[in-house]
């Protein structure tokens, strides 16, 4: 397919706080900020959209889970990030996009749930959901993870105080609301522990929320439970039910986990995907009972267009086709509307059951060692064990054997390494076939399958390659697009999917720098933060789309949270990429607005009307001193506000650069001139008209550059110090009090600082009789 590189200039911003407004006031930037200086990726040619990274908020933590799943509220313009890690769910302002940053963290440990239960501590945050009017839900699983877990309900407009929980299955993973805003609908996995001793009843909770923004009580929860499949017979073929711990009861319903939920537009149906079991369960609402289980069956990769690299071992990037079958076993599942019928959209990651002694996965080359059965002496894999070929691609021990059991007629790997579309009756419509590696194998040949924590080549060919793990879906100029995040190598794959039977790649970006391998770093002494704000996004886990009427651009966004790197990214949704350069902006700036030339100013871009920029540079006496992503929403306005300080007296020379696809246009060089750096000189005056020993001396600044701290002098010896908090151009005031002086002549002076110089008073005379 024609594809063109991504490949934007760009600055990282250093010691200096931005602002951008399209209207408004300008918000502070974090010092750093994980948008990578040139990221990976290609697009179609004539892609209608451009997905380009705009701001990133960073917990700072590595491969801790620091941000999963994000939601966003368009009322308060917040985003809500899970960071399990600290069990809470972290709340972002994003008025301003290109600067993310956090308000406080929606605690859920402690509160009360409406059965009389508490959330204990230790508990986990996994997904958060927030319904256009602000109601807030948080899934939050137990301590131990085989209890209840909850449902904790917050105001996304509010200060972060509960409204309340109702406790709903175990480990709810995924919680969701029903387009009407009537239900939430929550994923209770139900995994086993650890030592696979205890594996609690998989279910989908159906909790029916109030109107108005306060949390519901706990008779309004009801479970759609899998009691109805544990007959003989009643659970359909292909649906992989197996291992499990002997003896115990209802050994079906423990063994099918849901992992995501979507709601069919018209909110009565919901689609649950059963992930190891490769089946989708199908949940009536309004009786809460699920109707229907279908499997999603395999892929077969020996079928032109859909084959893998199987081997990390290879030599080198080789897609073919091979005799193996993919279980598509997909993670986020969501739903969308196309020609009034409803379709659902799978992320085919894999996953495999490893609790206790039992570990699903196998090498093929391992089939027929420490007890597992062989390859059948006629099976199209027979003979291809090599490391360099099949031999290291890792497959089900529970799928695949011949009836009798004796030996494996066919190998199941993990995954589809894709994504697909289905109808709701489960017939398969589209699928992306073998696009995701042979995209990301164009974009990033040196790290073709790599790994998350560590920048590789190949090192995940033998599992499940990209590993496609979540997507969201959201309509931009009447078309529908899926945004489909990549948890292994990163990024995001954007396809156009109007069209449900022939849906068409439009972009694949990722925000990561391959040359910082954030594992490495940390091994070679970089602390986490700096790793991670250096290699960027890693891991993405959740994503949520933002509509253009909602969002604080006005122009459609995408959020993506960052498992491994903790960071949460949001990211603009251009039209085309431009063809003409930016229009020419205006340089201004407010030094000497309050009437003092000081050291810290702001310097504003302003575009006027014309061909948006989506990048800004400005460049201090011919050096880059910062860069801000922008929005394009040609032919508005763009107003971008650079607040400096730590400016010494002199001329400082201002131009700045706007960026588009199309090139570059440079501003009309600005000159600021800065002669009041230093603090205006303080009056000293003092009360001794008794003459006595005891007495104060004061220091008044009556207008001009304000001072950060002052010091006392007297009789050339400094005996007093403190701290004075600037507000310029208005007037400062400090008193010292004194005691004990001796008779005769004292002399003082007052010394009021700064970080960009001092300023020293005249000297006062105080006469003690």
């Amino acid at each position: 397919m024609p594809v063109r590189g991504i490949h934007p200039p760009a600055a990282r911003a250093v010691a200096v706080a931005l602002g951008l407004t399209l209207c408004g006031a300008a918000l502070t930037l974090p010092a750093r900020a994980s948008v990578v200086d040139d990221p990976v990726g290609t697009s179609a040619e004539g892609a209608a959209i451009d997905l380009r990274a705009l701001g990133s908020y960073e917990t700072g933590l590595f491969d801790e889970s620091g941000a999963e799943i994000v939601a966003y509220h368009g009322g308060s313009q917040r985003l809500f990030s899970v960071n399990a890690h600290a069990g809470e769910v972290t709340v972002l302002d994003v008025a301003d996009p290109a600067a993310p940053t956090k308000l406080f963290a929606l605690q859920t440990t402690g509160v009360a749930a409406d059965d009389g239960s508490t959330v204990p501590a230790g508990a986990v945050a996994n997904s958060v959901a927030v319904r256009a009017d602000g109601l807030v839900a948080v899934a939050v699983e137990s301590d131990p993870k085989t209890d209840a877990g909850w449902v904790v309900f917050f105001d996304a407009a509010a200060d972060g105080s509960a409204l309340g929980a109702v406790r709903v299955g175990a480990l709810p993973d995924m919680v969701t609301f029903t387009p009407d805003g009537a239900r939430a609908v929550v994923a209770d996995e139900g995994e086993p522990d650890d030592d696979y001793t205890v594996d609690p009843e998989g279910d989908v909770a159906v909790v029916d929320v109030p109107d108005g923004v306060t949390a519901p009580s706990q008779d309004a929860v009801r479970f759609a439970d899998f009691h109805a499949y544990e007959a003989d017979g009643a659970l359909p073929a292909g649906v992989r039910v197996f291992a499990g711990i002997e003896g115990t009861d209802h050994p079906v319903s423990r063994n099918l986990e849901p992992e995501y939920v979507a709601v069919s537009a018209d909110s009565t149906t919901a689609y649950a995907v059963l992930q190891e079991a490769n089946a989708v369960a199908v949940v009536d609402l309004a009786g809460a009972e699920v109707t229907e289980i279908w499997p999603l069956g395999a892929k077969d990769f020996s079928i032109e267009g859909q084959g893998i690299d199987p081997s990390d071992e290879d030599g080198g990037i080789d897609v073919r086709t091979v005799p193996v079958q993919g279980l598509y076993m997909p993670d986020g599942l969501n739903a969308y509307t196309a020609g009034g019928e409803t379709y659902l959209v799978t992320a085919n990651e894999g996953d495999a059951r490893e609790w206790g002694d039992y570990e699903e996965p196998v090498r093929i080359k391992d089939l027929g060692e420490d007890g597992v059965a062989p390859l059948c002496a006629d099976s199209p894999v027979a003979g291809r064990t090599a490391d360099d070929d099949l031999g290291r691609l890792d497959v089900s021990r529970a799928s695949g054997l011949r009836a009798d059991g004796e030996c494996y007629e066919e190998v199941f790997a993990f995954g589809g390494r894709s994504f697909s579309i289905w109808t709701t009756d489960g017939e398969q419509v589209f699928d992306s076939g073998d696009d995701f590696e042979r995209i990301t194998a164009e974009a990033a040949p040196e790290n073709f399958n790599s790994d998350h924590g560590e920048s590789s080549f190949e090192s995940r060919s033998d599992a499940k390659g990209p590993e496609p793990e979540n997507m969201a879906i959201g309509e931009v100029d009447g078309r529908t697009y899926a945004f489909v995040g990549l948890e292994r190598v990163g990024g995001v794959m954007v396809y156009d999917v109007t069209d449900p039977a022939a849906a068409q790649f439009v972009q694949y970006v990722n925000n990561r720098d391959f040359s910082v391998s954030a594992e490495d770093a940390i091994d070679d002494g970089a602390s986490p933060a700096e790793a991670v704000a250096a290699a960027g996004d890693l891991g993405p886990e959740g994503l949520a789309f933002i509509a253009g009427d909602d969002s604080p651009t006005g122009e459609p966004m995408l959020a993506v949270g960052n498992e491994v790197s903790g960071s949460t990214t949001l990211f603009a949704i251009d039209g085309p990429a431009a063809t003409q350069v930016p229009a020419r902006g205006v340089l201004t700036d407010d030094n000497a607005h309050d009437g003092v030339r000081g050291g810290a100013y702001t310097v504003s871009v302003d575009l006027w009307w014309g061909q948006n920029a989506t990048q800004v540079r400005l460049l201090e006496d011919g050096e880059v001193v910062a860069t801000r992503n922008l929005v394009d929403a040609t032919p508005s306005a763009q107003h971008v506000e650079f607040d400096l300080t730590g400016r010494t007296d002199g001329r400082y020379t201002y131009t700045c650069e706007l960026v588009n696809a199309a090139g570059t246009t440079d501003c009309r060089s600005h000159t600021v001139r800065v002669t009041d750096a230093a603090p205006a000189a303080p009056r000293l005056s003092h009360d001794n008209h008794d003459k006595d020993g005891a007495y104060t001396v004061s220091a008044d600044l009556w207008w001009g550059t304000n001072a950060t701290g002052w010091t006392l002098v007297e009789d050339g010896e400094q005996v007093a110090t403190g701290a004075l908090t600037d507000a310029t151009p208005s007037a400062q005031h400090v008193e010292v009090p004194l005691t004990g002086r001796e008779p005769g002549t004292h002399t003082y002076r007052m010394v009021f600082t700064n970080d960009l110089g001092e300023t020293s008073s005249k000297e006062l005379t105080v006469r003690v009789k």
